[in-house]
């Protein structure tokens, strides 16, 4: 019932609102020089107090993270890993890959059993755990781009989780409706129930010492503090305790590694994406040149068939990424004929305005000589500061409170990252998506990834900081929330406010928000031939929109807890 009131309140809102009024309704705010667009109301004060300190967007997004990692145990971490991209005032745009590897003792049979494949043991074993990737990627960030000492950025989540905070609604229902699930593992249910063993409530003030004393090491030591030392010796006792599959020798090789977005050209605007490991990236881009002839705005947001021709761009889009894409370090990724509009105007030639496409008939393009060279719970984040320096961050521990098991004296959650390979193909994973070979499972390898965070510029003015939280809904939601704002002229909030649909190719169904497609539409849209589902949320976007004023728009996502600081 509480995401029924919420998409009924965000259609009121969209409804409400003229595109061509500045964003200032509902979870929106707008700043003249620095804005901050988070998860959670304390990780965003904190980036807006670092921004303030006189740190950069690149300080307030590592700071942000690690008091994410306090705040929102569910997906803020560092226990898993994540992307960023980031884009500075002097037109440097880059991307940065900390995104969890298969530790060096997988295998691509390891979760299977008598011939059979395990869906418990991909996600909710500790043999689900990637060797995270956050503190890396948070300190090389740091060294790199940032302009205050890492000490500085991580002290103020060490004093949130030292000294506690009280726990709103969401937080304790999120811990409250996996009580159960924690007792799987002795040390997730000290963390995070009471020393009962009961629930925790709204209001319960929420201390974590453990985890306090693990950023303070990472404080003093940098990498060092996590990788090897104390925290190390943690992860590795729990690993051996359990059965899990990572090593010291894991944890000390694991870098994060910088890479070029993609960049995709759509009529004036150009969009910087994180490439693979991400499928986003290319996927967007896909859809985007699939659809730039098509006259967009007559056809109409949300139309019918608008509804039907996006769907179709997804299908086909999301069917090249369960064939040809992985870890570009493992897997020779046809980039460049993917992302050639020769190639996605080909792929739209079976497109029918009237009629709906057959998934399984579908599948994925012909690429020439194409051959393997093989060797949902997420959280984004926006930040543009009074520079022009913009960072995108999304990062995850894969399902929600990731596979559940906590590192005994660390005090922090373990992904269930390994889910995200090809287990066997054929077979979805836990959000229904069919993968292929290029993304089995291998020794060092990076999992694919729906996290898409997105830098816009128009006319090299940054414009828009964009990404969103949810599995491969990801994908969708950004391009929806890019369009809403470059074609529909909405401001930042009614983009993020507005309903959302998706496709992803298998399972052959179109999902929409409830109260996001009028009847007469579903009816049309039925006729067409797809098959139509609800779905309680469509991801979960946080966007900054910067005006030709240079006003920083900050939109959080009414379907969460978001949150929007600055000055």
């Amino acid at each position: 019932m509480r995401y029924l009131f919420q998409l009924l309140l965000i259609l009121i809102l969209f409804i409400s609102t003229s595109p061509k009024t500045s964003a200032q309704v509902g979870w929106a705010k707008s700043y003249d020089e620095a804005a901050v667009v988070t998860a959670e109301r304390h990780a965003s004060e904190i980036g807006r107090q670092i921004l303030e300190q006189g740190g950069n967007a690149v300080d307030a997004a590592v700071a942000v993270q690690f008091a994410l990692s306090v705040t929102l145990p569910r997906a803020g971490n560092i226990g898993g890993g994540g992307f960023m991209v980031l884009h500075m005032a002097d037109g440097t745009t880059r991307a940065l890959d900390f995104r969890e590897q298969a530790p060096s003792g997988a295998t691509n049979d390891m979760f299977i059993r008598n011939g059979e494949y395990q869906p418990d043991m991909s996600r909710r074993s500790i043999l689900a755990s990637g060797v995270p990737g956050v503190v890396d990627g948070m300190v090389r960030a740091t060294e790199r781009y940032g302009r205050l000492p890492l000490e500085a950025v991580i002290a103020p989540a060490i004093k949130l989780a030292r000294e506690g905070y009280r726990l709103s609604w969401t937080q304790a229902n999120d811990l409250y409706t996996h009580a159960e699930s924690f007792k799987r593992d002795r040390s997730s249910l000290h963390y995070f129930t009471k020393s009962s063993g009961t629930p925790y409530h709204e209001g319960d003030l929420f201390v974590q010492e453990d985890l306090a004393e693990t950023l303070e090491r990472i404080a003093r030591f940098g990498r060092s503090g996590f990788y090897s030392g104390q925290t190390a010796e943690m992860i590795i006792r729990e690993m051996q305790q359990h059965g899990g599959r990572i090593t010291y020798r894991d944890l000390r090789n694991y870098k994060s590694k910088w890479r070029d977005p993609v960049r995709a050209q759509f009529r004036e605007y150009e969009l910087n994406i994180m490439p693979p490991p991400s499928s986003g990236s290319i996927a967007i881009a896909q859809i985007l040149q699939m659809i730039e002839n098509y006259d967009l705005e007559q056809v109409g947001f949300n139309s019918p068939d608008y509804i039907h021709l996006l769907t179709e761009a997804m299908r086909r889009a999301f069917a090249d990424r369960a064939h040809f894409l992985g870890d570009p370090d493992f897997v020779d990724i046809p980039s460049e004929r993917l992302l050639s509009r020769s190639y996605n105007k080909e792929r739209m030639k079976s497109y029918d305005p009237n009629s709906a496409s057959d998934s399984d008939e579908i599948g994925h393009g012909t690429i020439p000589g194409f051959q393997y060279s093989e060797s949902s719970e997420t959280t984004h984040f926006s930040i543009v500061d009074k520079d022009g320096n913009a960072v995108a961050v999304t990062t995850t521990l894969n399902g929600s409170f990731g596979n559940k098991f906590s590192v005994d004296g660390a005090g922090f959650l373990l992904n269930n990252e390994m889910d995200d390979f090809t287990a066997e193909p054929g077979e979805p994973n836990m959000f229904g998506l069919i993968q292929g070979k290029a993304n089995a499972i291998e020794p060092g390898k990076r999992m694919l990834s729906s996290m898409s965070p997105t830098i816009v510029t128009q006319d090299g003015k940054l414009r828009m900081v964009l990404g969103a939280a949810g599995g491969p809904r990801i994908i969708t939601a950004t391009l929806q929330n890019f369009l809403n704002m470059a074609i529909f002229g909405m401001n930042a909030q009614q983009a993020v406010n507005a309903p959302r649909f998706h496709h992803q190719w298998l399972p052959d169904q179109l999902s929409y928000e409830p109260f996001g497609i009028t009847v007469d539409s579903k009816r049309l849209i039925e006729r067409k031939g797809h098959q139509l589902a609800t779905m309680d949320n469509i991801g979960r976007s946080h966007v900054i929109f910067v005006d030709e004023e240079g006003k920083r728009h900050g939109a959080a996502d009414p379907r969460g807890d978001g949150n929007v600081a600055g000055y």
